[in-house]
């Protein structure tokens, strides 16, 4: 069992909650880690540079000048990559970088990363955090009475619009629902943020699965 303290918005510990490795897989699967933030990465990748070839080029095929006889350097055509105005000799072209993982295996690298967080003592959980409006300025003392410096994943049940709102100004900080984690955002920031509903249903749903 892993223990996680339950804090306030001031930092104080009002309960303390257990945790059991096997919802999370008993073990980092650090295999699936690497192919998640690959997939990851390489998602977030556009592809969408593209330079022209020497066919795509206008311009005449015709050899500029016989081969002997001129004096100068033999050439061939004025589309050639060699020549300015010409094509590029190894062109780059528009390509999709994305890669795809099986579900289950979507899933488990999930978990794999979560339990990395919480063996770490990275992962905090607090019990209440609601805006009534944008308030980075509260938004932001609420972090630091819990001593989170670092970058951080915060987690909530359900969307909250004066959260994001209050989150979004703040240096590395990014506000994600339960149901919407993976593996590559969770690994890509140093420290998680919960609430306790968040991870109450998150631990209700490895219960149910």
């Amino acid at each position: 069992m892993i223990d996680v303290a339950v804090l306030n918005k001031d930092g104080k510990e009002v309960e303390k909650l257990q945790i059991d490795e096997q919802l999370f897989g008993s073990e980092v699967r650090y295999d699936l880690l690497k192919q998640a933030i690959v997939m990851y990465h390489a998602n977030k990748r556009v592809g969408t540079a593209a330079t022209k070839s020497r066919g795509m080029v206008a311009g005449s095929t015709r050899k500029l000048f016989r081969q002997k006889g001129t004096g100068n350097a033999r050439v061939g055509a004025s589309r050639t990559g060699k020549r300015v105005g010409g094509g590029v000799t190894f062109a780059k072209v528009a390509r999709d970088f994305g890669k795809k993982m099986p579900k289950k295996q979507r899933r488990l690298a999930t978990d794999s990363a979560l339990l990395a967080k919480l063996i770490a003592g990275s992962v905090y959980v607090i019990d209440e955090l609601s805006f009534d409006a944008p308030k980075t300025k509260d938004f932001a003392k609420i972090l630091k009475n819990l001593n989170i410096d670092r970058s951080c994943l915060v987690t909530i049940s359900s969307k909250d619009d004066n959260l994001y709102k209050s989150a979004r100004n703040i240096y590395k900080v990014d506000v994600s629902v339960v149901s919407d984690l993976n593996a590559g955002d969770i690994c890509n920031k140093q420290k998680m943020l919960f609430t306790k509903d968040a991870l109450s249903s998150l631990l209700d749903s490895k219960k149910s699965s």
